[in-house]
Formats: structure tokens, C-alpha cells, sequence
């Protein structure tokens, strides 16, 4: 990474403006841990640099690179590997050939891929917004793809500038599909972990959908690793990816699927209405019994995700126009989980989340 790029990220450091905070009734006494969902993404085009560090100038505890592999088998945070949704690739006429129709994990989806390209030629690419309508374009054409080394890096970086611990809660994309390519990501994730200095101490947390990688991961890792495991949990009727046997998530979040999963993982992350459903006037209803059960089988409950837009809030919590920032409202739903006792949550905006933790009982 070199110096320059270092120093516009920094410049990039701006925090959202205050707002005034609900009040709310007191969280249990440990705090929650604030996840940076693909970086502060509700302010700057996701996996990037600023987004980053964006996050960490806010107060994140962790930051989250979802990764997915290039052709030459190097690790580069996308949220898929599909990629003319979150970069610039559509305007190369280079790369026009190159866009094709694949199958992933069962969905027919068409753009261009990851694994079509080399890491030298991902760098020629620059970042968009993925929701451009909603949070606007400013920042793009600005910043490149960056690789697991590099943010790895830079969290390291951060970390000792900053005298804070920041952790990494990397998440598998589709390992299953590229395992089959010949790009095992179980192994190349590893060892990038056990090549840097400050990630082999630092806390990280490794994500997957998929419970095979998860598996797969503990039996390298054992048991006293400082790398913890998080199984993803999708809608309850999806069918497991990666698996042959046509079990849905809905069987992983039974008391004896969550045995099962505390045997390989150490924390599930469900849907945040998978806690807390909506009744029909769109207010949070009772919670579900999946966290109680969850921590009664030993498992952490990290949720996601929230984002502080009135389009993403419980009705409730919504004040204005749907596309508008509502961060009073944020705040608020963050708060509602809070007082149920989930330990750690993703969110888009991580300085709404580190308010919504740090704030004292009224």
C-alpha cells in the first residue's frame, strides 16, 4: 500500500453529523461488539480503503473484507464475485468479451466474475457505489480493489497509530464454488492469517454461509486458535449451499441445530428479524426463541445488518422520506437488539453503532 493512498484515507476521516439520540432502557452491561459491514458502506463505496477507514475513525471494533478470489487465486474484498455491480469493469472495452452467465450456488447470474480475472488486471478497475440512488456516486472512480494483504495491512497500521485492538471478521464467498474451480479458500485465508505479524494475534472471526468451510476451518484451527468461527444463517427455507443432503437453515436453528453448530462454530449471525419479527403494523414484535437457544447451546448471536436509512428501518423507527438518513431512528432499532442481548452486530454506519452501544441508560 503505498504512502499516498495511506494519507488520502486518512484525509477521507470525516465523521456524520450528531444527532440526537433516543432514549431507550439499559443494555446488559457487556457491550456489544460494533461490526464495520464491508466498512462504513453507508458513507463510502464498500471494500474500499475509505471505507475502511472510515469505520475505524468511527469506532469500530472490527471491520469486515467479504472475499472472493481472482484467477491467479489471490483473496480481494468483493461482496460477490460477480463484479460490474461494484466497480467501474463495464467501462473498459478490454473486459467487454468477458462478460458471461454463470451459476452460482444454484442462481443464474450474469455480469463479470472475479475469477475471470488476474489481481494485475483487477487493479486497472476502480470502486462504485453498489447503491448509487440511495447514498449518491462522489466517491467513485476514486479507489482500487484492494487485496486481503492489504487490508490487512492497513488494520495493522491503524491499530498501532490509533492504540486500539481492530479486528477482522473476513467472510467466504461461495468457497464451495471455488473450491470446484481449483481456488480453495479455506487454505489461502489461513495462511495470509499466519503471514502477518498483527493477525496472528489479533482478534478475527471468519464468516461463511456455508457450515462444510466452517467445518473444515475448525479442524485446521482446533480449538485453542484466537480465530473464532461464525455460521451465517440464511432464510430459514434456503437450502444449505455446499451441502448434498437438502437441509435448509431453518433445521440450523432448531435447539439441536444449534448443538450442531456450536460443535464447529463459536457464534451464529441470523437476520436481524429472525430475532425480532415484525407484526403486521411493521413494530418489532416478540422476539423468537433463537437467541435464548443459541446462547443456551454456548453460541455467540451476532446479527445483520443495519443501515440507517428510513427504506431499511422497522416502520417504526422511520421519520421522512425512504431514501432519506435517519439516524435518530438507527440508533433506536440498534438499541431495541441491544436490550435483548445479541453480542456483537453488523451495521453500515458504525459510528451510529458505537453511539448506540456507548450510550448510558437513561
Amino acid at each position: 500500500m503505498s504512502a499516498r493512498v495511506f494519507l488520502l484515507a486518512l484525509a477521507l476521516m470525516t465523521h456524520p453529523d450528531t444527532a440526537s439520540a433516543q432514549t431507550a432502557q439499559p443494555i446488559p452491561p457487556r457491550k456489544a461488539l460494533v461490526y464495520a459491514h464491508r466498512g462504513a458502506s453507508a458513507l463510502r463505496p464498500e471494500h474500499t480503503l475509505a471505507a475502511y477507514a472510515q469505520a475505524i475513525a468511527d469506532g469500530a471494533d472490527f471491520i469486515e473484507p467479504d472475499l472472493v478470489s481472482t484467477r491467479d487465486g489471490v483473496l480481494v474484498a468483493r461482496h460477490e464475485n460477480e463484479i460490474g455491480g461494484t466497480t467501474d469493469v463495464a467501462r473498459h472495452p478490454e473486459f467487454a468479451a468477458r462478460r458471461t452467465r454463470k451459476i452460482i450456488d444454484g442462481e443464474s447470474i450474469e455480469g463479470w466474475f472475479s475469477e475471470d480475472f488476474s489481481l494485475a488486471e483487477l487493479k486497472t478497475l476502480r470502486a462504485r457505489e453498489r447503491l448509487p440512488q440511495l447514498r449518491g456516486t462522489r466517491w467513485d472512480g476514486q479507489f482500487a480493489v484492494l487485496t486481503l494483504d492489504e487490508i490487512i495491512a492497513f488494520t495493522a497500521a491503524e491499530a498501532t497509530r490509533r492504540g486500539r485492538p481492530i479486528g477482522l471478521v473476513p467472510e467466504l464467498k461461495h468457497p464451495s464454488y471455488f473450491r470446484g474451480l481449483g481456488l480453495p479458500m479455506e487454505e489461502t485465508l489461513l495462511s495470509a492469517l499466519q503471514a502477518h505479524p498483527y493477525t496472528q494475534r489479533a482478534r478475527v472471526v471468519i464468516q461463511s454461509f456455508e457450515a462444510g468451510t466452517l467445518r473444515t476451518l475448525r479442524q485446521r484451527l482446533g480449538r485453542d486458535s484466537h480465530i473464532r468461527l461464525l455460521q451465517l444463517l440464511g432464510p430459514a427455507q434456503q437450502l444449505l449451499p455446499g451441502e448434498t443432503h437438502g437441509r435448509r437453515y431453518a433445521d440450523l436453528t432448531t435447539p439441536a441445530g444449534l448443538r450442531e453448530i456450536a460443535s464447529y462454530a463459536d457464534a451464529i449471525g441470523p437476520d436481524l428479524r429472525s430475532l425480532i419479527p415484525l407484526d403486521a403494523d411493521g413494530r418489532l414484535a416478540r422476539p423468537t426463541s433463537l437467541l435464548r437457544d443459541a446462547h443456551a447451546a454456548g453460541l455467540e448471536v451476532q446479527p445483520y445488518t443495519f443501515r440507517p436509512e428510513n427504506r431499511f428501518l422497522a416502520p417504526q423507527f422511520r421519520d421522512g422520506a425512504a431514501e432519506a438518513r435517519n439516524e435518530a431512528g438507527s440508533i433506536a432499532e440498534i438499541r431495541a437488539y441491544l436490550r435483548l442481548g445479541i453480542d456483537a452486530f453488523f451495521t453500515d454506519d458504525p459510528a451510529l453503532g458505537r453511539r448506540a452501544v456507548d450510550l448510558p441508560p437513561p
